[in-house]
Parts: C-alpha cells; sequence; structure tokens
C-alpha cells in the first residue's frame, strides 16, 4: 500500500472571481476505451492483494503488457498530470553501462520523433509548463520517470502533450551526435554532484550494500563508462528496457478518465519491443561474512576521512528483500513497525535534548531499491569519543529490545500517527493530482498496491486495536535483526580508529539504558496560565477584497480572517512582528543563526522543549520561525480543532517567552560541527557568504564562525531576542477551515490579551541594506575538487510593495535572461549543468532587490559566465526580446501563479502586511493580467534601468587557483 508520508499535503480553493476566473472545460461523455479493465475485473494493480479498491482510478492493461492507471481531478484546476515510469534504473545497467539509464533521460529531452533537436523545453514552456518544476524527470536504481504537470489544459492540448511524450519514450533520436552533445552535459552534473559527497556516497554504497548490485551503481554512473557512450550502445541499453511490458503511464487530472484513458491508447497502443523480454537482473542479498557471530554478525565497515565534514555514524542490519502480497495484515505490520521505531527515536531525542554524547541520532528502516529491507540507525557524535555516542545510542535501544514499552508510550506515538491519518481524510477532496499521479508510479515501484486515504485510516485503526506492548516488543526485535550488520563511520580526522576498532565497538556487548524511558506526564492546554486580560476589539469590518475580514484589538494587534470550507481540514496561521533582518546590530550575527533553530525549542510560559512535545500530543500544530528582510513570522498548519491551542502557543511566545539554555547550546554545538563542511564545495561557499559578500560584507548576513559561537551563551540569546519579541505591531492572518466566531473569540483571550506593544527604535526602522557596487570580482575558495567552481552575477532591483506590479513584469524579463544563460552555457558550451536567474524583489523593506544569476561549472569557464551574462544583459539593455521569445518566459510564468493562486496559502502570502500598507492590496487585483502579453519595449525599458550599469561578481574557486581573466579559445565569447 502506498506509504502515507509520500501522500499530497498541498491543496486548493477557488479565490474570488476578481483575482481569478478558472478555466472552465466543457461537458462531454466519453465512451470508455477498449483496454479499460472492467468493474468486475482486478485491477492489476490489486492483484494477491485485498486492499480496498480505490474507486476513483480507472485502471487498464494494453495487449502488448503496457499498464496505466488514470483518475479525474480538479485540483488545481485546469491541470492534468503525467507520469511515464519506464521498469528500469542503474541497477539494470551492465559495467559497460553504468550511467546509461540518467544518460537515456537526458536524450529522450533532446530529440525524438516530434520533437527536434533541443525544441523539448521551449515547446513544454509554450504550452505553459515550467522546465525543472512541471516538466521532469528522475533515475533511480530501479526506475527512470518522466514527469509534465500541463497547466490550463483542454483535450486539444493535453492530446498534443501525450503525443509528444509518446514520440520522447517511443522514438528518442539515440544518435551518435546526440549523446556526444548530451554526454558533456552530464558530465557537468556529475562534476557538480561530485567531490566530497560522490565520495561519501560511494563509500557508503560500496559498504552498506556490499556484495550486491546497489554497491557499484550508483545512478549518475562514471566518467569512463558515459565517454565511452555512443548511439549503438545507449540504444542497446534502450531496447532492452524500454518496452511496453515495462511501462507504467499515470495520468490524473481536470478531463474525463475515458479521455485520458483514451490518449494512452491511442498513442501507446501500438508500441512495440524491439527483440526478446529480458528480466531484471539479480539485484542480490545481503550476506554475512563466513564465521560471523550469529548474535551479533557485523560485517562490512568502513572508516571514511573527509577533513570538512563533521562526523557521522551509521550502522545497519540488512535483510532481504522479497516482494510480498500487499495484505491488509502486511500493512498492519508495516505501521507497526513505524510505532516501534517513533518510539525508540523519541527516546533517543530526549537523551540529546538533556545533553548526552551525541547531537542526533534516529533509527529508520526502509526496503532499499528492491535490494534489502533494512533498520537503520544515525547519530552525529558531539565529540571525537564517538565509542560512547555509539554505545548511548545502543543502550537505549538495548533496553527497547529487552522490555515492552508501556501503555502510555504506546498511546502518545499512537496518537500523533492517528492525526496525520485523520486529517488525510479530512483533505482528500482537495489532494492535487501532481501528488496522486506520482503515488501511483511510487507504489509500483515498491510492488505495493494502491489506497484511498480512508483505507489507511482503516488499517491504522485496526493496527491500534491489536498492538499490545507485546507484539511492539516482537517487531522491535525483528526491526533490529537481520543475517548482516554493516557500519560506517565518517570522520575529519584518521586518528578517531580504524576498521577494527570500529568492528570491536559494534561487538562489544552493551547494557540497557536504565533511564531512556520517558516518564508519563499530562499537560493540558486548560492548565496553562492565561496570557492577559482578553482584550476587545475596537474595529471590524471588511478588509476590501473577497471576504476577508480586518479586525482591531484595543492593544493594537490587527487580525486578517477568512474562513472558508474550500479546503476540508486545512487552517493556515501567520503571525507577522517585528523588523526582520534590520532588527539586529553588527555584533548579533552567530545569534541570528541561532534562534532561527531554537526559537520555540527555548520554550514558552511554563513549557519547555519536552513539555511543547507533550501538549502538541494528537495535535496539529505548528512551530515554524521565520526571519524575513523587514518582519519575523511565526506559520503553521493547523485544523480547526486545534487552532484555538495553536494561537496560544504563538501569542505565549511574544507574551511569556521562556530562555532553557540547553537548545542553544545544542544548536550552538550543530552549527560549530557544521562549520568545516561550508568549505568542502563550491555551493557550501556560497551558502556560507554569498548574502554577506552580496550586501556589502553586512554583518547580520554573515554565518557565524567557530570562535563567534564560542562566545555565545544564554544570557547573549536573551538579551538579544527579549526585546525584539517585544517590537514591533502584531498582525495575525487566519485563513482555511475554521469557525470564525470561534477564531475571534480566541483571539481576543491570546494576541488581544498581549502587553501593548514597545515600538520599533527609529534608528532600526531607519536602516536599508543594497548589494556591493559593481568592481573588482568577490574571489573565495573551497577545498574541494579541482574541477568544481561556481559563478555568481547580480544586478540590483528594486524592493517594496508599491513596485509589486513592476517585479511581476520584471519577474518575466529575469526568465528571458535565464533561458538565454541555459542555452548558452549549457547547449553551446557545455560549460554548465544548471545555471539559473532569479528575482529578489523583497515587499517587506524599501530596498535590497537584486537579479541575481548562478552557475556551478569548471574554473575555467568562471570567465564565460561572466562574459555570457554580460552579452545577455548588455543586449536586452540595446534590443527588446522578441513575442516569441517572451511568450516562452511568461506563459509558465502566468500558469504557475494561476494554479497557485487557487489556493488559501497564496492569498494570504499576498495579504500579509496589507494591514499596515494597503498597496499589497490594491497590487492584488488582477494579478494575472501582468503576465500575459508582456510588451517588448517594456522589457527594453526594465532592461535599460536594471541591467545597464554593471553588475556585482562573485567566484568561487578551488584553492590554490586563481581566477582567469580572458575567455578561454573556443569557448561562448561575450558579443558573439
Amino acid at each position: 500500500m502506498t506509504d502515507f508520508s509520500r501522500a499530497a499535503r498541498r491543496l486548493a480553493l477557488f479565490l474570488p472571481a476578481l483575482l481569478l476566473v478558472p478555466q472552465t472545460l466543457p461537458a462531454q461523455d466519453y465512451p470508455a476505451p477498449a483496454s479499460v479493465q472492467a468493474e468486475d475485473e482486478v485491477p492489476w494493480i490489486y492483484e494477491n492483494s485485498d486492499v480496498p479498491r480505490d474507486e476513483e482510478w480507472v485502471f487498464g492493461k494494453l495487449d502488448n503488457g503496457l499498464r496505466y492507471g488514470v483518475r479525474e481531478n480538479g485540483v488545481p484546476p485546469g491541470q492534468v498530470s503525467i507520469r511515464v515510469r519506464i521498469d528500469a534504473g542503474s541497477l539494470h545497467e551492465e559495467d559497460s553501462e553504468l550511467g546509461f539509464a540518467h544518460l537515456l533521460e537526458h536524450l529522450l529531452f533532446r530529440e525524438s520523433q516530434y520533437l527536434g533537436p533541443a525544441e523539448a523545453i521551449p515547446r513544454w514552456q509554450k504550452l505553459g509548463a515550467t522546465f525543472g518544476s512541471d516538466t521532469n524527470a528522475e533515475t533511480s536504481p530501479t526506475h527512470t520517470v518522466y514527469k509534465l504537470d500541463l497547466p490550463n489544459v483542454d483535450p486539444a492540448k493535453f492530446e498534443e502533450s501525450m503525443m509528444l511524450i509518446s514520440g520522447m519514450v517511443r522514438g528518442p533520436v539515440l544518435s551518435d551526435a546526440n549523446v556526444r552533445a548530451e554526454v558533456p552535459i552530464v558530465l557537468a552534473e556529475k562534476r557538480e554532484r561530485g567531490g566530497v559527497s560522490e565520495r561519501v556516497s560511494e563509500a557508503n554504497l560500496q559498504t552498506l550494500f556490499a556484495g550486491q548490485r546497489m554497491a557499484e551503481r550508483i545512478t549518475i554512473g562514471t566518467e569512463d563508462t558515459l565517454r565511452a557512450a555512443n548511439g549503438t550502445s545507449v540504444k542497446a541499453f534502450y531496447d532492452r528496457w524500454y518496452r511496453p511490458e515495462n511501462t507504467v503511464i499515470s495520468v490524473v487530472g481536470d478531463l474525463d478518465p475515458n479521455l485520458l484513458a483514451a490518449m494512452v491508447e491511442k498513442y501507446f497502443d501500438g508500441w512495440e519491443g524491439k527483440g526478446p523480454s529480458v528480466d531484471a537482473p539479480d539485484f542480490g542479498d545481503p550476506v554475512a561474512p563466513p564465521g560471523a557471530d550469529p548474535a551479533n554478525p557485523v560485517g562490512d565497515v568502513a572508516v571514511i576521512v573527509e577533513p570538512t565534514l563533521p562526523r557521522s555514524f551509521t550502522y545497519g542490519y540488512f535483510r532481504p528483500w522479497r516482494q510480498v502480497n500487499d495484505t491488509i495484515i502486511y500493512n498492519e505490520g508495516r505501521l507497526e513497525e513505524q510505532l516501534a521505531l517513533l518510539l525508540i527515536n523519541r527516546r533517543l531525542e530526549a537523551r540529546a535534548r538533556a545533553g548526552g554524547s551525541y547531537l542526533y541520532a534516529q533509527a529508520s528502516e526502509d526496503k532499499f531499491s528492491r535490494s534489502t529491507h533494512a533498520t537503520l540507525v544515525q547519530f552525529a557524535p558531539l565529540t571525537d569519543d564517538w565509542q560512547a555516542a555509539l554505545a548511548d545510542v545502543r543502550a537505549v535501544i538495548a533496553d527497547a529490545l529487552a522490555n515492552p514499552p508501556t501503555r502510555e508510550e504506546m498511546e502518545r506515538e499512537l496518537d500523533e500517527m492517528e492525526v496525520g491519518y485523520a486529517n488525510y481524510v479530512e483533505q482528500r477532496s482537495v489532494l492535487p493530482a501532481a501528488n496522486f499521479a506520482d503515488d501511483l508510479v511510487n507504489a509500483v515501484d515498491i510492488r505495493e498496491a494502491i489506497a484511498a486515504p480512508e483505507t489507511f485510516l482503516m488499517v491504522f485503526n485496526s493496527m491500534r486495536d491489536k498492538a499490545t506492548p507485546e507484539s511492539v516488543l516482537e517487531t522491535t526485535r525483528d526491526l533490529f535483526s537481520g543475517p548482516v550488520i554493516r557500519a560506517t563511520y565518517v570522520t575529519p580526522n584518521a586518528a578517531d580508529g580504524d576498521e577494527n576498532v570500529l568492528r570491536t565497538a559494534l561487538l562489544e556487548r552493551v547494557d540497557a539504558a536504565a533511564n531512556a524511558r520517558l516518564a508519563a506526564q499530562t499537560i493540558s492546554f486548560d492548565d496553562l496560565p492565561a496570557i492577559g486580560e482578553p482584550g476587545q476589539i475596537v474595529s471590524r469590518g471588511p478588509h476590501g477584497i473577497g471576504d476577508v475580514e480586518r479586525i482591531v484589538f484595543d492593544n493594537g494587534v490587527t487580525a486578517l480572517l477568512q474562513a472558508n470550507s474550500f479546503e476540508p481540514g486545512r487552517t493556515l496561521v501567520k503571525v507577522r512582528f517585528g523588523a526582520g533582518y534590520l532588527a539586529f546590530d553588527p555584533e548579533d550575527a552567530a545569534y541570528i543563526q541561532l534562534g532561527q533553530s531554537s526559537m520555540f525549542s527555548t520554550g514558552l510560559g511554563e513549557l519547555g522543549q519536552e513539555e511543547l512535545d507533550r501538549i502538541r500530543t494528537g495535535r496539529k500544530l505548528g512551530l515554524d520561525f521565520a526571519i524575513g528582510d523587514g518582519t519575523f513570522s511565526f506559520s503553521a498548519q493547523t485544523r480547526r480543532q486545534d487552532l484555538a491551542d495553536q494561537l496560544y502557543l504563538f501569542a505565549a511566545k511574544l507574551g511569556m517567552p521562556r530562555w532553557d539554555a540547553n537548545p542553544v547550546l545544542r544548536s550552538k554545538a550543530a552549527a560549530q560541527l557544521a562549520y568545516e563542511s561550508y568549505a568542502a564545495t563550491p555551493g557550501g561557499v556560497l551558502s556560507r557568504d554569498l548574502n554577506y559578500f552580496l550586501y556589502d560584507e553586512l554583518e547580520v548576513f554573515r554565518t557565524a564562525t567557530p570562535d563567534m559561537l564560542a562566545a555565545v551563551d544564554i544570557e547573549g540569546y536573551r538579551e538579544v531576542w527579549e526585546p525584539i519579541l517585544e517590537q514591533g505591531p502584531v498582525e495575525v492572518l487566519i485563513f482555511g477551515d475554521y469557525d470564525k466566531e470561534q477564531a475571534v473569540e480566541v483571539l481576543s483571550k491570546t494576541f488581544g490579551a498581549l502587553p501593548d506593544r514597545k515600538p520599533i527604535p527609529a534608528e532600526v526602522a531607519a536602516r536599508a541594506y543594497e548589494i556591493g557596487d559593481a568592481g573588482e570580482t568577490v574571489v573565495r575558495f573551497h577545498k574541494g575538487e579541482a574541477n568544481q567552481a561556481a559563478a555568481v552575477i547580480a544586478w540590483p532591483a528594486g524592493a517594496g510593495r508599491g513596485g509589486i506590479r513592476e517585479s511581476r513584469q520584471l519577474a518575466i524579463l529575469t526568465e528571458v535572461i535565464s533561458n538565454r544563460l541555459l542555452d548558452s552555457m549549457r547547449e553551446r558550451s557545455g560549460a554548465s549543468y544548471s545555471p539559473s536567474v532569479r528575482l529578489d524583489w523583497p515587499t517587506d523593506v524599501e530596498s535590497g532587490g537584486s537579479i541575481v544569476g548562478l552557475a556551478q561549472l569548471q574554473p575555467k569557464d568562471v570567465p564565460v559566465f561572466f562574459a555570457e551574462a554580460d552579452r545577455i544583459a548588455r543586449e536586452l539593455a540595446e534590443t527588446p526580446p522578441t513575442a516569441e521569445e517572451l511568450a516562452r518566459a511568461a506563459e509558465p510564468l502566468r500558469n504557475y501563479y494561476e494554479r497557485l493562486s487557487s489556493g488559501n496559502y497564496f492569498f494570504m502570502t499576498e495579504l500579509e502586511g496589507s494591514t499596515t500598507d494597503p498597496r499589497r492590496m490594491r497590487a492584488l487585483r488582477g494579478f494575472l493580467q501582468d503576465y500575459v502579453n508582456p510588451s517588448p519595449e517594456r522589457m527594453l525599458e526594465l532592461a535599460q534601468r536594471y541591467l545597464a550599469d554593471g553588475a556585482w561578481r562573485m567566484a568561487v574557486l578551488p584553492e590554490g587557483q586563481e581566477l582567469a581573466t580572458r575567455v578561454p579559445s573556443g569557448a561562448a565569447q561575450s558579443g558573439r
């Protein structure tokens, strides 16, 4: 049964007509095509299963063996999601074919039966699909999946898309020329993935899957096999595996399911495989080494030394993977496994919070790529004494293996599990099409059936009724057993120990931890202190758009409310306050970083971190915290029955914050351990340094160094954050499924009861920041591979709510730049796999916006990137893009926002801040028109305004190299 954790969470609702008129398709009845399986026939995905059938799916099987599932779904309106799954991934490759499954993924987009060379991306963009998010593919060890989320669909557009995708799958052009053109792009992707992460990944695979095909088959392949690829060898792999009997097609969307099925049959019915059908290779089983102790069968272990990485330890129990009949009893067992692991992880986390020997520890289980059913334990030692951390983790698990859990422990975890399954049922009517499409291909990949939300809840309730402490103990023992135990230890210091030391530590006997279990503790919201005297409403009325209502309390807190039933079971809450990054002084950098990770874990009122966990049991509550350019925010997705408790937690954090030291110390330790890892790759250096240098070395954007972190203590943390929680007006937004009058009453007792807010200091309100001036390129260095580099170019852009409409037009110009840069760097020079350009237009401050282009590439191609970006900017400031080019850029944007705008989240986000600045509300009216038929003349005007005065640059190079000042001969040239 498809894993619930992969099920959809993103929902939708219709906005008022003044914002969006969704496309309405003409009603039409389509006959069921020939290969649809009859109602009295067991659908192919339910064979050998007693899982109740999800009646909304229509299944079919063609005579050539191709299987499909289709489903009507109008979320978001006007979209159809198509998935084509080929049952072949890296595990199906021979030794001479490593990387071919992934290479084929690229080649199918390069040229095919109905698409000429490099036409796929622009063709899908013209159809409104955004490359990368709407049009994409993935290759795993066991499958390759081609994905298309087609917006603004009608029957003709859907048929055209099915024709194009069928041509890609059935008729790719696998010529020597296309292979030669695509291999450098794949190698660029390999280069960008490579270095530390690739080495660690390979070492982990080789150790944890020793003796199996997984051990030697990284999806990206090897440089030798990729360079040796040609049209003949790639076609041989294609012919062997791209066959109808290896193909499953999933189509879900806002069209009649009979039409969806008919188009699958029309474009795939005549497909025939070439040559005889071939069975999948044997993926192998995990096997213990000869002479291993059956009670503790430690097998392969590895110590992986990487100077830039923090310490981490993984060990696991590996069992053979076997095909199962996907029955209700089987799924009850899977849920009891989940329960057993939740119990252990709760205990491991409690020990880490109390100041244990490890930063984090977690146990998990998975069926990896139809190769092994493994239980993994992963933890990060706090010091070089990893043996002590290993012993502590093993001791907690030893207790779970020796003694059954208490009923109170079980009920706590079961209540948590029930929230997810019950909420899944509540939201079933508005789950998105794309997620249903993904659910089917994922179910096929793990060789299990697919189920409706009600079935998940039914199976959970059945498991809950049957589970006992004794049965959970037995399940736990099964999870932590197997024919072989394997382990890897990543360390920056080779002196930590070798494989023999590691193996000895795993073989040592460990006693069950006597204090691993959490004492029973009942906490109720009813027993918590009031935040203050309930506030009085001083004004209440329409906000001026749709049915949004605005409420103002006598303490100055404002609230925007929209209650609706379009998203059952989902209520969004956001609280905005303060001045964001503007609020900090230069010396606060370390405390900014720690506050982001520990804001709620430091507690509130009478609730410390453990109490917060306890009181949230069985409820859907969130505690997200974010620092914006000019505001702070708390946010959560909750539900109507938990809204009052959610509002209490948020208001209490502002009105009666707590300052527990342990969460801050833990965040400090995590930041110290992670700091050196930033230097391992160009991307890591950008994560650490980009904003700091982009904004002219503004200290508040600096990533805290170990020395800065060493000076941190709880007194300094409180000194920075306490006044911030007291400052600035508070705006509360509640959108979704709830009772408005009850919410108003709760608001008066929570946010209305807060003390009067202190004003934001004048010097804080006056602060502003801008990106650095164009000048010499900022050069930073990484400690990774000599063939890896990164380049960033940035032009100053606008900011503020007053320019939102201009920002939408500038977003179109940004897409034009991005498309041109992608074509230039990827298709012409092969210098980079994924150059991209994005627009940052802050709306909660009046300065600091930017257009940023970024690429990861080889060091020699850094000047190529800068030259091409300069050329593109100069040309756009001289000559406007063509109407066709603008359509390619604007149509995906318009469709993206049209889909996004059908949800409460969009509406809430667009209106935040409008209680103090009505420009945001005015800019929302008719916003989609800003993406319709953009004017070339307007693009020219924007380019001259934002691109003509030079750009800021940053390069990240390997240590010991210098930035080239000339474009290499034969590469893309400025002015070409």
